[in-house]
């Protein structure tokens, strides 16, 4: 949405992945084995180094230095902070670029983690609300997401943010640096009501995308809150000459809850009893001494596996990878050591087909397979949740997008697009050349249809 590109050309395939040519934080020579968990989450915060709880708003102020790899870049060892992580630029970096005087700003749901919004420069962001949803809120003891609800204290951050930005002041109030000629934000109320128990009226009711009641309120919440922002522009006079754009980084699955299969997480339990990941679990930061990610003892060059409603797989030995699909493949029942994956829109992607959709897997970010199950199965016995995302089931993919300027009649356009049409439509509006953005012009993305700028 903010490059333009897929992970092929962007890099990034989660907030929990793996590079083979990183080394981890502590090798600060670069002189030991190369292969490292990355975990770009509420954990990248200082308050999580050790292990430590997460008591801070804005994740303790600073970078956990536990979480941040290393990487031999002509010939200089050099920490990868989010933003080195990310490959390709970012409509912010192109916009500060293109117009000098422009500011940015943003705001999303991990302080540190999102670090990666502001492009390899780092310095894409004018205005990066460094605000955490997994911190724990001292007045309930919680974090932000325990229920919906909850988040809507977090969002409201954000929602301030916003307002402050339209008064021309910072996100936090306190300056007045001008109205940011880019700006957004990201809202989780939506998000964690989705997720939440069908049976305490998370999720929706049916496959046809009818809310249940935590989705239905938490969509009145958004809607007011976006009303707030409209409100501020009218009376600051800068409706007339905003263009505002709605929509979602990711569905959740299933949708259906009549398709809801919590299968354990039986693929990273075949891929440890067949030896293709350590039988222990002894990989990544799978098990780190104090039960957290990113508190500086993750194991390096193990490989790993990722799931939730999919299955991103890193090869300890990459050479295996057809063995690999091969066992995959005679166990794809959905049963107690099945993984699920015996249906028309489950599919095991490796080889070359991976490769021309996702990049090389031998160059090191490319996971060696990615596992896509029948739709409606998440890898979890979680009590907590009865949807995931992160796959390519339907559901993940079906997005709601809304664009909006003063001029543009009303209309439904059922064309078949994608968020990453996003990015190089805000250069459009703004008359910049999309293809400035490395991902467009690498994967020829085209800006949204039916608008004219």
């Amino acid at each position: 949405m903010l490059t333009g590109g897929s992970p092929k050309t962007a890099g990034l395939f989660y907030d929990v992945s793996y590079d083979r040519t990183l080394y981890s934080p502590s090798d600060t020579q670069c002189a030991g084995q190369q292969g490292w968990n990355v975990v770009f989450d509420e954990t990248t915060g200082i308050d999580a180094m050790n292990g430590g709880a997460l008591t801070h708003i804005d994740g303790g102020g600073a970078f956990n230095p536990q979480a941040i790899p290393n990487a031999k870049v002509n010939g200089v060892c050099a920490p990868v902070y989010p933003h080195n992580y990310i490959k390709t630029n970012t409509v912010f970096e192109v916009i500060k670029s293109q117009m000098p005087t422009a500011r940015t700003a943003w705001a999303d749901k991990h302080a540190w983690g999102y670090d990666w919004v502001n492009g390899p420069s780092g310095k894409g962001v004018d205005d990066l609300a460094r605000t955490e949803i997994n911190s724990i809120d001292a007045a309930t003891k919680t974090d932000y997401t325990d229920v919906y609800t909850h988040t809507e204290t977090f969002d409201n951050l954000h929602v301030q943010a916003i307002v402050n930005q339209i008064d021309g002041k910072d996100s936090t109030g306190t300056t007045s640096p001008g109205v940011p000629t880019a700006f957004g934000t990201n809202f989780q109320t939506l998000s964690v009501a989705q997720k939440a128990p069908n049976a305490s009226g998370g999720g929706y009711v049916d496959g046809s995308f009818t809310p249940g009641p935590q989705v239905a309120a938490a969509i009145m919440y958004v809607d007011t809150a976006i009303g707030k922002m409209v409100a501020e522009l009218k009376a600051k006079n800068l409706y007339s000459s905003t263009v505002l754009v709605v929509t979602a980084k990711h569905g959740q699955s299933p949708a259906d809850h009549k398709l809801l299969v919590k299968n354990v997480d039986t693929l990273t339990t075949l891929l440890e009893a067949n030896n293709y990941l350590d039988p222990k679990g002894n990989f990544g930061q799978f098990a780190t001494t104090s039960g957290s990610l990113n508190d500086g003892t993750g194991l390096v060059g193990t490989g790993m596996v990722q799931t939730d409603d999919l299955g991103l797989i890193w090869l300890r030995n990459p050479s295996q990878t057809a063995q690999v699909v091969s066992t995959l493949q005679a166990n794809l029942a959905c049963s107690s050591t099945g993984i699920c994956a015996d249906g028309p829109q489950a599919s095991i992607l490796s080889g070359a087909a991976l490769a021309a959709k996702f990049g090389d897997p031998a160059l090191g970010r490319t996971p060696d397979i990615i596992v896509q199950p029948n739709p409606g199965v998440i890898y979890t016995s979680s009590t907590k949740k009865d949807a995931e995302h992160g796959g390519n089931s339907p559901d993940d993919g079906h997005l709601g997008l809304l664009v909006s300027y003063p001029g543009l009649s009303g209309a439904i356009n059922t064309t078949t697009v994608s968020t990453t049409q996003v990015a190089p439509t805000i250069l459009k509006s703004l008359r910049l050349d999309p293809t400035l953005l490395q991902s467009v012009a690498a994967e020829g993305t085209q800006i949204l249809p039916g608008l004219e700028f």
